[in-house]
């Protein structure tokens, strides 16, 4: 379905045909067609009955949350218990919405970690046969030549791209934050698993944590912007100017660059049903302008292919506009 809507909109706006039409009139028209409708049903009610149906991931994971917590050691309390606060206050925002259709947000449910993970093995079906893949490419992209010694993830969920980090810098002190406490308790059971007591997770807010000043010489995230209001991306620029060492880079992967008014269409399609609305924020934004205000500088915004065959002029299936955000703190 993808590809003929995809062809619809070549045939539409290719210049050679003489009832061409402008590349915004072709999707207006592609968003009336049935093919893009049952395309967006299809889409939007996948996706709910994954999680919330009755043989969803959601109540799967419920149903077996006592199991879950015992075997991944929540009650445990030694250096890999993640630090977390029931009275942690949650942003407006956060609590505003199903995120991804995941019935109770990440927040609500002790045994939402478990869903979060399990699901997300299921989001990204270009990348390759490990899940890991894209977390580990981004990493060593990241790294170049580099040895890190104090990392900090932000919004880094049950620690799927802390991991990648933890594993390259043995030796680095690396800290992951999050405000979901149940996907912090995964983490940390990956954590104990893996033994790697050099990360430690704790429950914050990306856009004011505690740490102190110039307290990293690397501060990275994966997939948190496009989760955030425009407000709050400016306000973890803003954290991660103050969190980094003078000469220490600032790196991002999340969605930004969108070629042509069909991928426009299709990824901000994709979070109106997905309960992504903040998504087209990080889309929209001027990140030269604003990184450059903040105070950073070698700005550089760049595609990202997320496996190594990935042709990134080729249309053959839909896939996320994965774009990395780097910038550096002057020394």
């Amino acid at each position: 379905m993808y590809q003929e809507l995809r062809s619809q909109y070549e045939r539409r706006v290719d210049s050679r045909n003489a009832s061409s039409i402008e590349p915004r009139d072709a999707v207006a028209e592609i968003e009336q067609d049935v093919t893009y409708r049952f395309f967006a049903w299809l889409e939007r009610h996948l996706q709910r009955m994954k999680y919330s149906s009755r043989y969803g991931i959601v109540p799967y994971h419920a149903a077996q949350r006592d199991r879950l917590m015992q075997e991944a050691g929540f009650a445990l309390n030694d250096e890999y218990t993640p630090t977390v606060d029931d009275k942690f206050p949650l942003p407006k925002y956060y609590k505003s919405m199903d995120v991804h259709q995941h019935e109770g947000g990440l927040w609500s449910d002790m045994s939402a970690g478990f869903a979060y993970e399990y699901g997300a093995r299921t989001t990204t079906p270009l990348i390759s046969d490990s899940h890991e893949d894209l977390h580990n490419r981004f990493t060593a992209l990241v790294a170049g030549d580099r040895d890190f010694k104090q990392i900090l993830d932000l919004g880094c969920g049950f620690g799927k791209s802390t991991r990648p980090f933890v594993n390259l810098f043995p030796g680095a002190r690396v800290e992951a934050v999050d405000l979901s406490a149940p996907c912090l308790y995964v983490a940390s059971h990956f954590a104990r698993q893996g033994q790697t007591p050099n990360v430690h997770y704790s429950q914050q807010d990306a856009r004011e944590t505690r740490f102190d000043d110039e307290s990293f010489d690397l501060v990275t995230s994966t997939m948190l912007l496009h989760e955030l209001p425009v407000k709050s991306i400016l306000s973890l620029f803003e954290e991660s100017f103050r969190l980094l060492q003078p000469g220490g880079p600032m790196a991002h992967l999340d969605f930004h660059i969108l070629p042509d008014e069909f991928d426009r269409l299709m990824h901000y399609g994709h979070a109106r049903r997905n309960n992504e609305i903040f998504m087209p924020g990080i889309v929209e934004l001027d990140l030269p302008k604003t990184l450059t205000e903040i105070g950073f500088r070698d700005i550089s915004i760049e595609r990202f292919k997320e496996n190594e065959d990935m042709d990134l002029e080729t249309h053959d299936a839909w896939r996320f506009p994965w774009t990395t955000i780097s910038a550096s703190k002057p020394s």
